[in-house]
């Protein structure tokens, strides 16, 4: 079930609000300039290919391409027996912007983006179903909790896909970590 915590975006960093109902979540971000969406989530059965997933969902994509301008996209999958998770999660920890939007569907499992916004870090925990869209710019970080098992879809304008400009701020350290789902 999505959930949104807000946690104080000064020490102490204390949460102060949680928000499980997807349609006063989606009104919280709204300030921020994050759009939630909730999809028709699909059972996918055994490990489909990638080519599989992006064929379920190509009406819903073909859509936000046209209406993000959004050339590209891919399927990412990370799972508690991947060789990378740890590298992988920690490289998503630290807040960081990028110059494209930030555009997930959350296919299966779930992950918690945590976005800044005035005084407040929203901590978002996506999960099957979720179409998050994470304006250019936006500050945020992602965790994939320590043992991971999501599949998104990603969108990007750009060919180059992920390019994180890491802020440098130490905020991510004072947040608490994604136990999540798994």
């Amino acid at each position: 079930m999505t959930r949104l915590t807000q946690y104080r975006d000064t020490a102490p960093f204390g949460a102060e609000n949680e928000i499980r109902d997807h349609a006063a979540i989606a009104a919280a971000l709204a300030p921020t300039g994050v759009r939630l969406e909730r999809w028709a989530a699909v059972e996918l059965g055994d490990e489909p290919s990638d080519a599989a997933i992006l064929a379920l969902f190509a009406e819903e994509i073909d859509r936000l391409k046209a209406r993000g301008g959004y050339r590209s996209c891919d399927v990412v999958r990370l799972t508690p027996d991947h060789p990378q998770r740890a590298e992988l999660r920690a490289k998503f920890l630290s807040e960081h912007v990028h110059d494209d939007d930030e555009v997930r569907f959350f296919v299966e499992g779930s992950g918690l983006f945590y976005i800044r916004g005035d005084a407040t870090v929203h901590a978002l925990e996506c999960t099957a179903g979720d179409l998050i869209v994470l304006p250019a710019g936006t500050r945020h970080w992602f965790d994939t909790g320590a043992r991971p098992r999501f599949t998104a879809i990603r969108l990007f304008t750009t060919p180059d896909g992920w390019v994180a400009r890491f802020t440098g701020d130490p905020i991510a350290e004072s947040i608490p970590l994604y136990e999540g789902a798994a």
